[in-house]
């Protein structure tokens, strides 16, 4: 809502060895694409870690390529971009709900993923929230990423598997 403050915390400082994260970015909309890379890119960069920017031709394909690359184990987190617009039909949906899930089951199984697919009603909702003078959803995604990243280090990664497991 307008007018309304959030609150973020402070993006963290890393010790030894810099994060390198991998940002998948849908381009469907160029324009906001580009916005929201460039914030990320600067949050990354300014807490002192590595990026590099891979493109996917749409949101549903973001999650299967952070799986991909989360499988080469050479990215300490991910940072998932792109912009769906409602329009006339259901894909809208079904696109906003499928990669949303897949993104957090992959999260569930450990990789630190910052969300920064943008689902919105129109274009001037997309632009306002990935401008980086303005909502700066990009270099949120990533600071989200980073703060993962930093929980991971702390608590150490864990081996025990989740989910049901086969008899």
């Amino acid at each position: 809502m307008a007018g309304q403050a959030h609150e973020s915390l402070p993006t963290p400082r890393f010790e030894g060895d810099a994060p390198r994260l991998l940002i998948v970015v849908a381009p469907y909309y160029r324009d906001i694409a580009d916005q929201m890379v460039a914030g990320a890119h600067a949050e990354i960069e300014a807490a002192g870690a590595t990026h590099q920017t891979i493109e996917v031709p749409g949101a549903l394909e973001v999650p299967t390529a952070i799986r991909i690359a989360f499988n080469a184990d050479k990215f300490d987190g991910f940072v998932a971009l792109g912009c769906v617009i409602r329009g006339e039909t259901t894909h809208y949906d079904t696109v906003c709900n499928d990669s949303s899930r897949a993104i957090t089951l992959l999260g569930l199984q450990g990789a630190c993923i910052g969300n920064g697919i943008l689902t919105v009603e129109n274009m001037d909702q997309a632009q306002a929230r990935a401008e980086v003078a303005g909502q700066n959803k990009g270099g949120g995604a990533a600071a989200a990423a980073l703060h993962l990243i930093a929980l991971t280090r702390a608590f150490g990664s864990s081996s025990k598997k989740v989910g049901f497991r086969p008899e």
